[in-house]
């Protein structure tokens, strides 16, 4: 988009961004709380080019994160900080079939324990950027979303309450496959 000079996406560069990072896979998840890196599939640079060093993300866990989407509910479990550029992975990350060519690295500074978080459908009829709350998954199908201020002021006022410092729930995202 075009604009006024010093404007990306009509945000004034310089200003940091606020984003939901969506996470749909036990070990991604697994993966991007312990390694503190963020990985985008082939096809979606331009997505992942949105996030800038210095950038808030929110960590979104979706319902089918946990492979149990009647039981589980999307969460927001984290806060972190974009704390690299969005660039070419030198050795791309696997997860099931799919390759993650681009990522970044992220400083994650808080959590939710394991399996808690702020439920995200209980806040969608607030949050500008749903402005179909009957449609909202719809805009979550995708790797990462940029949540307007007042949107991210929300989110953060609701999740700190249940969030603890990252070494105090860090190891409950550890997920190791069983071994054949």
């Amino acid at each position: 988009m075009t604009g006024a000079p010093g404007c990306r996406l009509g945000i004034v560069i310089g200003m940091p961004s606020t984003h939901l990072l969506i996470i749909s896979d036990r070990a991604a998840l697994s993966w991007v709380v312990t390694a503190q890196r963020m990985a985008f599939p082939a096809g979606r640079s331009k997505a992942a080019q949105v996030l800038e060093e210095g950038d808030e993300v929110f960590l979104y866990t979706t319902r089918g994160c946990f492979r149990n989407p009647t039981r589980d509910i999307g969460r927001v479990i984290g806060r972190a900080r974009v704390a690299g550029p969005v660039g070419v992975l030198q050795d791309p990350v696997v997860f099931g079939e799919r390759t993650f060519t681009e990522g970044c690295r992220l400083e994650v500074s808080d959590l939710a324990r394991f399996r808690e978080g702020l439920v995200l459908r209980d806040l969608v009829p607030r949050l500008s950027v749903f402005p179909d709350p009957a449609t909202w998954s719809v805009r979550m199908r995708r790797a990462s979303l940029t949540l307007p201020p007042g949107d991210a002021d929300l989110v953060r006022t609701e999740l700190e309450p249940l969030l603890v410092p990252y070494g105090e729930a860090a190891e409950g995202y550890r997920w190791e496959p069983a071994s054949a």
